[in-house]
């Protein structure tokens, strides 16, 4: 049995993939209009409409009894509210209980990764991720689906293989904690840049470049920071990046198609009308990049975007307007010319 808290759209994906699998899930989210349409229809109306929870799911109102309900935690909640639902959860942590997270980002206040917000709110538990290239509706509706789950405990990382793995869904392991939480951070970044260049009408080829050279700055940020690179050329890393940037069902590339057709941040968040997770992390990440050195510079150009530093066309024209340099190390290159 599972507890999932969080019943957005990806929380509530995973509660049904689980459910589907065999296992009971305790399903709790903060909003208690929410919880009432959960409870009366069966359907997450707000966010998977449609889509019907199976019996084997149980709507709970109370964090209390959501904890009590399964020592097998997932949390999967917005990344700016993932350290505050820890703090939350603490009183009714016990021994037994071991933590999943879903939840793609870093802290919005420290910047810090999500494990050592974990580590130090709740000490040295059995804890993981689960990240990948997966949409919410997708997964909810049994569509194929492979993910990475990073863990540096064996026994836990061995049951969440196996509780989630289904014809549909392939789980592959890792003890790559740091490379699976850059990886989850950095695409949605890019798709923000992806997005602007497709609002723009920039086409598809600029769209292509960019993903490619946002996946370098995954790389070079994440090798920087200790990350293994077959974690960001893999599922986690390259994977969840195509897809972001590419697919409509992104919300970060959706924010980004929207400042790039002329709209406000507002009007681009009020009309996805759910959590645009770039806008809470591109300034930590753009600061690991100072402090470590990696050279980011689509990072930077959205940054600067959000920030009002500067429009986004000329965001997108500065970053093809970059001197020219190899693309990697040429050791024969001063021979040539």
């Amino acid at each position: 049995m599972f507890s999932m808290l969080g019943n957005g759209s990806w929380g509530t994906a995973i509660a049904i993939h689980l459910a589907k699998q065999g296992h009971p899930v305790s399903l709790w989210g903060r909003e208690e209009d929410l919880t009432a349409i959960l409870t009366e229809q069966r359907i997450n109306t707000r966010y998977l409409p449609g889509v019907k929870l199976p019996d084997n799911i149980a709507i709970e109102s109370s964090l209390a009894s959501a904890m009590a309900a399964s020592k097998q935690i997932i949390v999967g909640v917005p990344s700016h509210a993932f350290a505050s639902l820890l703090t939350s959860i603490k009183p009714y942590w016990t021994a037994e209980h071991r933590l999943l997270w879903i939840t793609k980002g870093l802290d919005a206040d420290s910047g810090a990764f999500l494990h050592s917000i974990a580590e130090r709110i709740l000490g040295a538990v059995p804890m993981a991720i689960l990240s990948g290239p997966s949409f919410a509706k997708e997964v909810a509706v049994g569509l194929p689906t492979a993910v990475v789950v990073a863990t540096k405990n064996a026994k836990w990382g061995h049951d969440l293989v196996t509780a989630f793995s289904g014809p549909q869904f392939r789980i592959y392991p890792s003890d790559d904690l740091i490379g699976v939480q850059i990886g989850s951070v950095v695409k949605n970044i890019v798709a923000v840049a992806a997005g602007i260049g497709d609002g723009l009408g920039f086409g598809a080829n600029a769209r292509a470049a960019l993903i490619a050279r946002g996946l370098a700055e995954m790389i070079r940020l994440g090798e920087k920071l200790g990350a293994q690179r077959d974690t960001l050329i893999g599922l986690a890393g390259c994977g969840d990046m195509i897809l972001t940037c590419t697919d409509n069902q992104s919300r970060n590339r959706r924010f980004g198609l929207a400042l790039g057709t002329g709209k406000t941040q507002d009007q681009a968040v009020a009309e996805i009308g759910q959590v645009v997770e770039a806008i809470h992390n591109v300034a930590q990440v753009h600061e690991l990049a100072l402090k470590t050195g990696a050279d980011m510079p689509i990072t930077t150009a959205v940054r600067d975007i959000l920030n009002h530093v500067t429009s986004p066309k000329t965001a997108v024209d500065a970053l093809f307007a970059r001197p020219t340099k190899a693309e990697y190390s040429l050791a024969n290159w001063h021979e040539i010319v």
